[in-house]
């Protein structure tokens, strides 16, 4: 196949596999937000169909040999075709390694796990899932064995989700947090009980909440025509196209605290999504460049500007007219105390800045032995426990407030919580160097965030997938990856805020 031949078999297959992409995108979608109870049976049998479908269109032999010859002629391929050519390439490899009766059982499981997984989290009942958990892992084993690599299972699926993790280079960098952010938890908690969140607890109406939730999105300006807010047990963010991003969070009447940093957590994350660039709609290249990189947009809006004393004080007026019973005699400076309160609990996803990592090495722990078969799913709850008496010092009265309390298992997701914590520290570093150019404080006191989003938008966003994690980095601060700039970031905040 000549080189202009093979271009035009390959854009023909990427715009076929990006239908697909965005139908069974759809699909997911709607089985997590509007699905009742009983479709997930019909909707397995149909996604086991459907996966059949795209594995076949993956190893297609036109495809295959159009993308080989591309990549024989990389180096004189204009850049975005030469990433989409190394991309697919990738897709490829991985794929055909894997026999096509296990892809699309593995594909079916997951569409019943999912809805296994909601029915044992709201019964507290682990047996329900656990054999499918022990199943999904035992695929995860199998599925990195197929591609012939020299690294073991989990340093494999690390590497997939984040581009040169591994489990030496995580040891080194959970442990470095471990040393820095122990002993600050133990100065803060000797501090004792300092910080009222009594205003937080009370009754916060969930029709006004989603009010709240549509005026947050404006102020970080989400375009509504561009992205919805759906409701769902555990959050998440999906993107079909920059013109079609949606993001979910979760109500609690009592606890308004939750959706409030879910919509932004989200946001910052369909942030990402919304700014690609247009040059890449339609490609494999028109989404963020890794999951950790992704996180540290989510955890920098949601952390770094949601918490911040500037932001507070700029949305507050709203809370108050919203919720004048429940906010009365509470002043900005006091929610902003009260949501970064510091305390060891046990929902990951409402931990404070300081102890959240100690969530995500629990996670990383367990996925390592359960990768290398040191711990089997029957073990997992109790080493579950353990571990976060060990670590956060706190008893977890249920499985469903424990190892039921994420979805990323059920949706076969082993090696992806180590990203969340990295990217809490490339959202530090990142932090650090833009304030170099930007007044940040004083853009968020006017409402002013998407001159922020404009130049993570210039460093990041409108990249894609173009670039590599690394070279992002590199692009927005100028130097490589250094964990340092987090622990310093909290450090300086919580001592500030507990006069440590």
């Amino acid at each position: 196949m000549e080189l202009n031949k093979a271009v035009e078999v390959f854009r023909g297959f990427t715009k076929k596999s990006h239908a697909f992409d965005h139908a069974l995108g759809v699909m997911y979608y709607d089985l997590d937000t509007a699905a009742p109870k009983n479709a997930a049976q019909g909707f397995a049998e149909t996604m086991e169909i459907m996966s059949e479908i795209t594995y076949n269109l993956t190893v297609d032999p036109e495809r295959m040999e159009a993308v080989e010859v591309l990549m024989a002629h990389k180096d004189e391929l204009p850049e975005l075709l030469r990433r989409e050519a190394e991309e697919e390439h990738k897709s490829i490899e991985f794929m055909k390694n894997i026999p096509i009766e296990e892809y699309t059982a593995f594909t079916a499981l997951l569409a019943e796990a999912n809805s296994k997984w909601r029915e044992a989290k709201n019964t507290n009942n682990y047996s329900l899932f656990e054999p499918i958990l022990a199943k999904i892992v035992d695929y995860n084993r199998k599925f990195a064995e197929y591609q012939h690599t020299d690294k073991c299972a989990y340093d494999y699926w690390l590497n997939e989700f984040e581009d040169g993790a591994s489990i030496e280079m995580l040891d080194e960098f959970f442990g470095k947090l471990k040393k820095e952010l122990v002993p600050l938890v133990k100065r803060i908690t000797e501090k004792g009980d300092i910080i009222d969140t009594s205003f937080m607890n009370k009754s916060y109406p969930i029709p006004e909440q989603r009010k709240f939730m549509a005026y947050l999105m404006n102020v970080m300006g989400i375009n509504p025509d561009d992205c919805v807010l759906g409701e769902v047990e555990h959050p998440f963010t999906t993107n079909f196209n920059k013109h079609d991003v949606r993001i979910t969070t979760h109500y609690y009447e009592n606890m308004a605290i939750s959706s409030m940093y879910s919509v932004i957590h989200e946001g910052g994350h369909a942030l990402y999504e919304l700014n690609t660039g247009d040059d890449l709609i339609g490609s494999p290249l028109a989404t963020g460049s890794s999951l950790g990189i992704h996180e540290s947009q989510s955890r920098f809006y949601e952390n770094i500007i949601g918490r911040s004393e500037a932001f507070i004080e700029y949305v507050f007026p709203e809370m108050k007219k919203l919720f004048p019973e429940q906010l009365e005699g509470v002043t900005a400076h006091d929610f902003y105390l009260a949501v970064n309160k510091s305390e060891p609990s046990l929902i990951r996803t409402e931990a404070d800045e300081v102890t959240y990592c100690l969530h995500i090495m629990v996670r990383y722990e367990l996925e390592k032995r359960l990768m290398d078969g040191s711990l089997t799913t029957k073990e997992l709850p109790a080493e579950w426990n353990r571990l976060y008496k060990e670590y956060l010092g706190v008893d977890v009265p249920s499985d469903t407030e424990g190892v039921l309390q994420d979805s990323h298992w059920s949706g076969g997701s082993i090696g992806y919580f180590p990203s969340y914590a990295l990217g809490s520290a490339y959202g530090a570093q990142i932090y650090h160097h833009m304030k170099k150019e930007l007044d940040i404080d004083k853009l968020v006191s006017e409402g002013r965030i998407p001159e922020i989003t404009a130049w993570l938008t210039d460093k990041i966003y409108k990249y894609g997938k173009v670039k590599k994690p690394d070279e992002l980095i590199m692009n927005a601060c100028g130097e490589k990856f250094n964990a340092d700039y987090y622990v310093n970031y909290l450090k300086e905040k919580y001592e500030k805020i507990y006069n440590l």
